[in-house]
């Protein structure tokens, strides 16, 4: 089977790629905020429900505050707007039911682009799109960041995750967080619905088989104080690009304190090399609701040392994930793009001078069922 596999995959592939809060602290690669960039989006086809749908309002006007929709929080900013409306495509396009999905949008106070220009282009990409964009103060966690391995991983709007149950509105209760270097190839209502059992807070695809001491210093290990706090846990990796939240139960537990309390004491004496990851490791590792893996095909974009190409775990795949360093947008622009990289194209809503990107089709989940068996 492997063997027919490899046969049928570069017919697949072929047909895949010929369808018709501080400025010191970033960098961008990608430039946005003019007019002649932002013209450059095409806007996205129009996903509409279908008969089986539950409608969610009376009024055709779908409210931040609505308990019956998919609600999705995901950062926007100029740096990764690409991969931000490539994500949005890819959950409408698999949607069961597209119109009751509503994204929340975090826009950093300082960002090249403005929320106000981020918003008109999400409008203008996605016209009937249920969203909000909130402003993300940066000076409210700049100086808990400590300097990371990458100074990517430095951003303030990575930090945004840890106050999603101050900034969303009170009304919303639960959501599902992701970054913006993701595609989702499955229906997101599969992902909604999982169930957060007990009085967990977080529910993400877990790695157990990692090594869990490597993303901690050697000074943290041989603390006993420090290390004691997984004694009664059975921590495992889990990356926070993709997961389930419950911001009610976040918001009594009072785990944004909780989170920057470690970050205080980074600041300190250095626990660890990574950016936001570890303190979301140091409070919920060892208690997170345990999400299949075909939720979160990460690391395709290499690892923080290397860019490297990867190929996907084994199983099936439900989200692809690009974390690392190679962004798909990039490597495809400087022509030397990874193969699985050219499944993010046809959600790519950007057109390199004013040449459309094709529409997605079924070829990507073709070529996604070849990789992954």
């Amino acid at each position: 089977m492997r063997a027919e596999a490899s046969r049928l995959l570069p017919a697949a592939l072929s047909l895949l790629l010929f369808l018709p809060f501080c400025f010191g602290i970033r960098t961008f690669r990608y430039e946005l905020p003019s007019s002649t960039v932002f013209t450059r989006f095409s806007e996205a086809p129009e996903y509409r429900n279908g008969a089986e749908c539950s409608s969610s309002s009376t009024d055709d006007t779908a409210t931040s505050c609505d308990p019956s929709l998919v609600h999705i929080a995901m950062t926007l900013d100029s740096e990764y707007v690409r991969g931000s409306m490539a994500a949005i495509h890819s959950v409408l396009k698999h949607a069961s039911c597209p119109e009751n999905v509503f994204f929340h949008f975090i826009a950093a106070e300082f960002d090249q682009a403005t929320p106000r220009e981020l918003s008109k282009l999400v409008r203008s990409t996605f016209p009937s799109l249920n969203f909000k964009v909130y402003i993300f103060r940066e000076d409210t966690v700049i100086n808990l960041i400590s300097s990371s391995i990458r100074l990517a991983l430095e951003n303030p709007l990575n930090y945004a995750r840890n106050y999603l149950g101050d900034i969303l509105d009170s009304c919303v209760d639960r959501v599902i967080y992701l970054d913006s270097d993701v595609v989702v190839v499955d229906d997101i209502h599969k992902l909604w619905n999982i169930n957060l059992s007990g009085s967990r807070v977080i529910g993400a695809p877990e790695y157990c088989h990692a090594n869990f001491t490597k993303y901690f210093t050697e000074k943290f290990w041989s603390d006993p104080v420090l290390s004691r706090i997984f004694a009664s846990r059975t921590p495992c990796y889990f990356n926070t690009g993709v997961m389930v939240m419950d911001l009610a139960r976040w918001r009594i537990g009072n785990y944004k304190k909780k989170i920057e309390s470690w970050m205080e004491l980074q600041k300190r004496t250095r626990i660890y090399d990574l950016g936001s990851l570890p303190p979301f490791l140091l409070v919920f590792a060892g208690n997170v609701e345990p999400i299949d893996h075909q939720w979160n095909q990460h690391g395709l974009g290499g690892d923080n040392v290397k860019d490297s190409c990867r190929t996907l775990h084994p199983g099936p795949v439900s989200l692809l994930h690009w974390s690392g360093k190679g962004k798909p947008w990039v490597r495809l622009d400087a022509k030397k793009p990874c193969l699985l990289d050219h499944l993010w194209k046809p959600y790519d809503l950007y057109r390199a001078q004013d040449s459309a990107s094709p529409a997605p089709s079924s070829y990507s989940s073709t070529l996604i069922s070849y990789l992954s068996y």
